[in-house]
């Protein structure tokens, strides 16, 4: 079993890398101290499995699970209790809170050694909890304040508030913010989900704008309207979303 430790705290790492000496099958293949680190360990070691701390500087656990894909498997090491529910919505193999005794890593690399093994099972006895515990993970982690977008071995941050719209593109969203364009593989309606209702709005079925970057709506004929931006860009409003509009900045 191929390993990588992840966590900011070189005592944190010496510890796992410790335990972890204990077990013959497990071949330590790489140490990160942050999420950028990580993500780039992931892409070009091709783990079977990453330890991951959640709190992190630059990227935390679950950005890295975001960029890095689930081609891995993850067990998150973390003090705070409050984020097992989201590790459930990203197929987590275990959850250990620090600190943890050596049996319950142990138990860890067990629950992996079975999923490696066969993932099928495992993947749909999760499914039922998997979809009650991300209901409640959006409720818990509040609304995106950045999106991440992996361009290559190159990681974009995009503060959610510089974006000006997402516009759909097949299987793809342009992220678009300050005259720039990132391409990245998600759907529109699940950025929306994640998104501050108050501040993005779906005005089309292609297109969600930052209501503050809106300078006016103008009718482009019989119930068609268009939206356009401070940058002069205008959108497409169809005539549901020109009631959400209107229902906003009444």
């Amino acid at each position: 079993m191929r390993v990588i430790i992840v966590d900011d705290e070189m005592l944190a790492r010496a510890v796992l890398r410790e335990h972890l000496g204990a077990h013959p099958d497990v071949d330590i293949v790489g140490e990160c101290a942050n999420g950028f680190e990580a993500v780039k360990a992931i892409g070009e070691l091709a783990p079977d499995l990453v330890f991951l701390d959640i709190r992190m500087p630059k990227l935390d656990g679950f950005e890295v699970v975001e960029l890095a894909g689930t081609k891995t498997h993850y067990v998150f090491v973390t003090a705070y209790d409050e984020f097992a529910l989201r590790a459930f919505e990203v197929h987590a193999v275990d959850y250990l809170l620090k600190p943890f005794a050596r049996e319950r890593l142990d138990a860890a690399l067990a629950h992996a050694r079975t999923r490696l093994r066969d993932p099928g099972p495992q993947a749909a006895g999760l499914q039922a909890v998997v979809q009650e515990a991300a209901q409640e993970a959006v409720k818990q982690r509040g609304f995106l304040s950045r999106v991440l977008i992996r361009d290559g071995a190159r990681v974009h941050v995009v503060a959610a508030a510089d974006i000006d719209y997402i516009e759909a593109q097949d299987d793809y969203i342009a992220v678009c913010a300050g005259g720039k364009r990132w391409l990245k593989s998600q759907r529109l309606s699940e950025l929306e989900g994640q998104l501050d209702p108050q501040a993005f709005l779906r005005v089309h079925r292609s297109y969600i704008v930052n209501v503050g970057a809106v300078v006016r709506i103008e009718p482009l004929g019989r119930d068609s309207h268009c939206a356009v931006l401070r940058d002069g860009t205008r959108i497409a409003v169809s005539r549901s979303g020109y009631a959400r509009v209107r229902d906003l900045i009444r």
